[in-house]
């Protein structure tokens, strides 16, 4: 029986001791084998494990435990301590690690170039003078050898070790094999010289390969270290945006206490310069505030009395005091770091096959390298080179390209997003964006700025009476019970003409896509569509031209009637976002099809429409609606994006292949968006889907090299191109190409931070 996603938790595991792909496959199934376990999925590159289970019938612990049965380390990533400041072990972590691995680059490289300088005789064929017969002594080379094998190499041997008890092979079992093969052959040639000679075989040693291959395999683990800790930059960057401590206001006292210790309620102070420690609602003074943390906007914004304040944005000129409304986990910025690291956890669809890989990869690898070995001792009666090829295949091989192929360019492409003000809850989300065929745009709030205004009020006995204030009166009375943006715009308007908006309203009713309606002084007041009057028999001929007129020109216009009778029209206009119409044409260069939808009747609509450049237009769709007409879109085989403000639009958001929720830095936690837009401005959605499009074109790129790669390097490794062309791999230079395969997938995923959306100028 499938667990109710209500009754069950999330938490993600901070995970150790993972040397390559493999070990993340073996770490997934080790938690996906906990009884309660719904869901699992490791990355690799992230070293991090995103669990969700049934705390009825598992914990925290029981999962922990299981990780560490399959012989690596677990713990829980704690939200709140890491947002508390002391997130940075894990920086501590990765430099201690850099540290012992430059340790042992040193002295393995020293000894490595050693080794090699005393057998370039032996490689060459040649008497080198000034190399003396002593450097290539085997007793030397072998005690040379023998703390850069079991030393340097200590950490292959012990995952290795690891990964055998529990009956699986890793990248470090590959490792062990390769190197130990050419380590223990060439101590059996040292001690047994003799034997092999009588045997007709020539004693060679290759201590050396042993040796260098550990050399570059650290090398390379020491810059895939660097890499993969710039992969989570943009978290770090993040974490580090929050103030450390806050001035408030208590018992009568301006005191300085850590951001910790902020409570809601708790007034505090921000003078000029300073961030703003947490979450508010401004109560005194004014200023302008930089949010470019949180929208990706560098212009300021103008702060005053009763509005919201963002936590670790910049105060710039003024200082005021807010009321804190949101701490410690709830506030934007831990909302941002916590869907980032969720996105940045998860997996791609793409990554399916490079898992499926890896799975069988190491055993498979085995099992090329013992028939390379086999094919080499028996057709060619060769022991030497059925070893070093044997060794090569062993070496060159790498899953853990494979493995860091899909998840770097993931958390580099969602902390890109970040960056810019753009939250992509998934993996998943960030590749379906790259598949978008249309783009369907609200109206209200997406479009348009969200703030009609009345514009031209007209009534049936004329304008600038009183008779046109007594009707103002009760339809600013009936609006008042209203939470319409329309419905706003009118009282606004009452007020603004000093009309007295106190009395009583009965039977207040909504009908939604429809108007209100109400009673006022036992008069029934009707406000709405024009349709609505048609269906309830309500004769509007007399307004007709003027409304048509009046829609020609983009406005909203909303009918009033009396007792049955019509008494009025008021239109209203809702400005266009600047940035709208700029967004529309790069929408339609990447080569997308736009869609408005709106509830205005059809002439409104496409005067709006029209200003942007949108050519295709559903109106007069009322928002329990709106999910239907995606339907109808994804019906004729496109992939769709709803675009809207995330509250009455959320059925089509939820319906929608991705839905993007226009945001203000509180809307961040809409839960049925896929991607949250915190600025209002509509080139988030070009920058969204041009981010996903160089993400998953970064993701491609990994995956071909990774995979041709292998497919090229084992068979040459194996010795396929020796009968026609004579070649045969080197160990040495396997190891190096091992080595820098993973190095290579990291640093092209990191030209992503290098991304840039281009603002087209003209439509498609």
């Amino acid at each position: 029986m499938t667990t109710n996603k209500l009754e069950t938790e999330k938490t993600t595991l901070k995970l150790e001791g993972m040397s390559c792909a493999g070990c993340a496959n073996a770490i997934e199934k080790a938690i996906s084998h906990v009884s309660g376990v719904e869901e699992c999925e490791v990355n690799f590159a992230a070293e991090q494990a995103t669990v969700q289970f049934n705390p009825q019938q598992t914990s925290v612990e029981t999962i922990t435990h299981a990780v560490e049965n399959a012989g690596y380390g677990a713990s829980v990533y704690s939200q709140n301590e890491m947002m508390a400041g002391r997130g940075d072990a894990e920086i501590v972590a990765r430099e201690a690690e850099s540290k012992d691995l430059i340790r042992k680059m040193t002295v393995g490289g020293v000894i490595s170039i050693i080794l090699i300088v005393g057998s370039l005789p032996m490689m060459t064929g040649l008497d080198i003078p000034f190399i003396p017969a002593w450097l290539h002594n085997y007793w030397l080379q072998f005690l040379l050898t023998t703390p850069v094998q079991f030393w340097c190499g200590y950490q292959f041997y012990r995952n290795a070790w690891k990964a055998f008890r529990h009956r699986a092979a890793t990248m470090d079992t590959l490792i062990v094999l390769g190197t130990s093969a050419a380590y223990f052959y060439s101590l059996f040639a040292t001690l047994f010289d003799d034997f092999l000679i009588q045997q007709g075989l020539t004693p060679q040693v290759y201590y050396e390969s042993a040796a260098v291959i550990i050399t570059l395999i650290l090398v390379g683990r020491f810059m895939e270290n660097r890499a993969r800790g710039e992969t989570s930059a943009a978290i770090r960057k993040l974490i580090g945006l929050q103030a450390r401590s806050a001035r408030v206001i208590r018992d009568g006292e301006t005191k300085d206490i850590p951001i910790q210790d902020v409570q809601v309620g708790d007034v505090v102070v921000v003078r000029p310069g300073e961030k703003i420690p947490v979450d508010g609602e401004v109560i005194e003074g004014s200023s302008t505030i930089d949010e470019s943390m949180v929208t990706g906007e560098s212009i300021p914004v103008q702060k005053s009395a009763g509005e919201e304040v963002v936590g670790s944005t910049l105060n710039k000129t003024g200082s005021f005091q807010f009321r804190a409304t949101r701490v410690g986990k709830d506030t934007v910025l831990s909302q941002i770091v916590q869907l980032v690291q969720q996105a940045q956890g998860s997996k791609a669809p793409i990554q399916k096959l490079a898992d499926q890989v890896t799975g069988w990869f190491v055993p498979v690898v085995i099992a090329i390298a013992l028939t390379t070995f086999l094919l080499w001792f028996n057709i060619m009666g060769n022991l030497t080179l059925a070893l070093i090829n044997m060794v090569a295949v062993l070496i060159i091989a790498c899953p853990c390209a494979l493995g860091l192929a899909t998840p770097t360019s993931v958390m580099v492409g969602t902390g890109k997003g970040a960056e810019n003000g753009i939250l992509i809850k998934s993996a998943e989300s960030l590749e379906t964006a790259h598949k978008l065929q249309t783009v369907v745009l609200d109206k209200t709030g997406t479009l348009t700025e969200g703030k009609p205004s009345v514009t031209d009020f007209v009534t049936t006995f004329g304008t600038a009476n009183q008779n046109e204030l007594k009707l103002l009166r009760l339809v600013g009375l009936v609006e008042q019970q209203s939470e319409h943006p329309l419905a706003e715009a009118v009282v606004e308007y009452a007020k603004a003409q000093e009309v007295d908006l106190k009395g009583t309203v009965e039977n207040f009713n909504a009908i939604a896509g429809s108007g209100v309606e109400a009673t006022v002084s036992d008069r029934q007041v009707r406000v709405g569509t024009a349709r609505w009057f048609e269906e309830l028999g309500i004769q509007t001929d007399q307004f007709t031209e003027k409304a048509s007129d009046w829609e020609a020109d983009g406005k909203t216009v909303i009918w009033v009637a009396v007792d049955d009778t019509l008494e009025g029209i008021i239109a209203l206009a809702d400005t266009l976002k600047p940035s709208s119409a700029d967004a529309v044409k790069s929408l339609r260069k990447l080569g997308l099809e736009v869609v408005m939808i709106t509830g205005d009747n059809e002439k409104t609509a496409s005067a709006i429409a029209q200003q942007v450049g949108i050519p295709r237009v559903m109106s007069q769709v009322r928002p329990d609606q709106k999910a239907d007409h995606i339907v109808s879109l994804q019906q004729e085989g496109k992939t769709v994006a709803m675009v809207g403000d995330g509250i009455n639009d959320a059925p089509a958001l939820a319906q929608a292949d991705i839905g993007l929720a226009i945001g203000t830095g509180t809307d961040i936690a809409i839960t049925t968006s896929d991607i949250t837009l915190i600025s209002g401005d509509l080139q988030g959605i070009v920058t969204a889907i041009a981010l996903s499009r160089a993400t998953m074109t970064n993701i491609r790129q990994n995956l071909f090299f990774a995979f041709i790669y292998n497919v090229a390097g084992i068979p040459i490794a194996a010795g396929i191109l020796y009968p026609i062309f004579g070649w045969l791999l080197n160990p040495i230079i396997a190891g190096a190409a091992m080595a820098f395969s993973s190095v290579s997938v990291l640093t092209n995923a990191l030209r992503l931070r290098n991304f840039e959306d281009q603002v087209y100028s003209s439509p498609h």
